[in-house]
């Protein structure tokens, strides 16, 4: 018998991965492997593939939902498809049906598991592709309700007015400006836009 892996993903570093860790209970495992990153793609998760690099034939992998590998539905398949290739086990929490280790009841309980994985992988995918709508939509429903997003726009102060009208006479130059006014070069150039637009 191998080593148990539990696999646990949450996409940012404000979100706890508390529910996921609670679902292992009563389940013996070797190690567990906490990553916050995003389930786009599996490029960019070091530690899931660290974790990969680690399996040997016999081995499981713990998830808590199908969803913690990722939200692409093209890649989770391949991803599902490279570690059962592995010799490798995976067990679904959340779903008893995706557990290749109770199921291997010969080419019809592969040919379920697949189906579902499938099925589940293609959810999840337009799940992500919805959120991606949904918050699309809710922007632009949010400026025409006149929201607006990003940091509110600062008034020009009244000393770089009366400043650059001096930098406009030529009495004065650029780092004058900034000197008098306490400013970047930067916030320079974006005020005297402002004034010039």
């Amino acid at each position: 018998m191998g080593k148990t892996f539990a696999y646990i993903r949450v996409s940012s570093r404000d979100q706890s991965e508390n529910r996921q860790l609670d679902s292992l209970y009563g389940i013996k495992v070797d190690e567990i492997i906490v990553e916050k990153a995003s389930g786009k793609n599996f490029v960019g998760r070091e530690k899931y593939q660290q974790m990969k690099a680690q399996l040997r034939a016999g081995d499981l992998v713990v998830v808590k939902s199908i969803d913690r590998f990722g939200r692409n539905y093209t890649q989770i398949c391949k991803e599902w498809e490279s570690i059962i290739n592995m010799g490798v086990d995976i067990q679904v929490l959340d779903m008893p049906i995706l557990n290749t280790r109770d199921n291997q009841n010969g080419l019809t309980g592969r040919l379920i598991t697949d189906i579902i994985l499938k099925l589940l992988g293609y959810v999840a995918e337009r799940e992500r592709d919805n959120i991606k709508t949904r918050q699309v939509e809710g922007i632009a429903s949010a400026h025409l309700r006149g929201v607006k997003f990003g940091r509110p726009v600062k008034d020009i102060p009244k000393d770089f007015i009366r400043a650059y009208e001096l930098y406009k006479q030529g009495l004065i130059k650029v780092k004058d400006v900034m000197s008098m006014c306490n400013i970047k070069r930067s916030t320079f150039f974006k005020y005297a836009q402002s004034i010039k637009g």
